[in-house]
């Protein structure tokens, strides 16, 4: 199995003057599921190289198992300085792309050309697309049909309620959750951040930083269950 993990390039968090990126256990923990579940994975981003950290993300009350891992572990630390590039990407070399969040996405991945075209090649392949956090927002306008994707689909991602307590609100390009439900999507969300996953089909969203093992394990499961149906079909 071949996993394609997309991270943002961006730094800047709007014009606060602030440092933005990746959120890093939202990469972290799916990183260790994936490695630990034996899949091939490739890490890519916008610009390629080493994707920037929110450092917020990284604060002594945000430590996590799969973060202290990972200070701990050389191998994954190459692994995320030595990304490839975004645009060098092809939806068929793989079989699933996963999306980790932080604010970072929100400007450099949500209205990319690349990015949308990538899943939406995922998509129109049968192969499942999964978003945590922030990262749904990176779906804003992906097709499906003439149609938006997320739309009439059951979908979460980084709540209202959990953006104002972050304060910010006014800072961001656009709410996740006031998009995904302008677009159609029949959004969901479990009280701020406690994990909350929800499958649609093919398609996984995760409300949080909280959702990010249970994000990158429904994936697993999901495409487990794909390749015994496939298997099943091919058989019979």
């Amino acid at each position: 199995m071949n996993i394609l993990m997309v991270l943002t390039s961006h730094d800047r968090l709007g014009d606060t003057g602030r440092k933005t990126g990746f959120w890093l256990e939202e990469f972290a923990a799916p990183y260790y599921v994936f490695r630990d579940a034996g899949v091939s994975l490739t890490l890519a981003s916008v610009k390629g190289g080493q994707p920037p950290i929110d450092p917020k993300s990284d604060l002594p009350g945000n430590q996590t198992p799969a973060m202290i891992r990972y200070k701990q572990d050389a191998a994954a630390q190459k692994d995320l300085a030595s990304t490839v590039k975004l645009d060098d990407m092809r939806a068929e070399d793989f079989d699933t792309v996963f999306y980790p969040g932080g604010h970072g996405p929100m400007w450099d991945l949500a209205d990319n050309a690349a990015s949308i075209g990538l899943i939406e090649a995922f998509w129109n392949a049968g192969k499942p697309v999964a978003a945590v956090c922030h990262a749904p927002g990176v779906l804003r306008r992906v097709m499906d049909r003439g149609e938006p994707l997320v739309k009439g689909r059951r979908v979460t991602g980084f709540a209202n309620s959990e953006e104002e307590e972050v304060g910010l609100t006014r800072v961001v390009p656009f709410l996740v959750e006031d998009e995904l439900k302008r677009l159609g999507g029949l959004y969901e969300q479990a009280p701020n951040w406690q994990s909350f996953v929800l499958t649609d089909g093919r398609l996984i969203t995760g409300q949080n930083p909280a959702s990010s093992t249970a994000g990158a394990k429904a994936l697993l499961a999901l495409m487990s269950q794909m390749h015994g149906l496939a298997r099943g079909t091919n058989a019979a």
